[in-house]
């Protein structure tokens, strides 16, 4: 009788991890119907990084520019995670530029058959003197 019931238990248990797993996936931005954006679109989050960008002293002193290239996952709250540098520029233009990026408000989820996914996203932050 034991077994009987302890079948069952090892079922749902191993229904719950398949889709525990599947909901922690992480889709490309391109396997999506529909990528995750900024509130407003690319062209306010470009106007956000702008506002909140403080170009680093020893940049400038330096006259450092170029871009920070860094991916991040959009959580299905719209949160961004795992922020990471793929390719930097200086140890103090990549922090700023995380900085940023983790303190961005949330954006729209990505969006797969009708519901919300992690989408792994990639962007670059430019460092321009002016």
């Amino acid at each position: 009788m034991k077994k009987l019931i302890v079948l069952p238990v090892l079922v749902i248990m191993m229904m719950l991890t398949s889709m525990e797993s599947k909901a922690q996936k992480v889709f490309d931005f391109t396997a999506v119907d529909k990528v995750p954006d900024y509130p407003g679109g690319m062209k306010n989050f470009y106007q956000y990084l702008g506002k909140n960008i403080k170009f680093p002293e020893a940049a400038k002193k330096n006259k450092t520019q170029g871009k920070v290239f860094l991916s991040f996952i959009v959580e299905q709250t719209g949160e961004l995670t795992d922020v990471e540098v793929v390719r930097g520029l200086t140890e103090e233009t990549n922090a700023e530029a995380v900085r940023v990026i983790k303190e961005s408000p949330k954006w729209n989820a990505g969006i797969l058959k009708g519901k919300p996914v992690r989408v792994k996203y990639n962007i670059a932050v430019n460092f321009k003197q002016a």
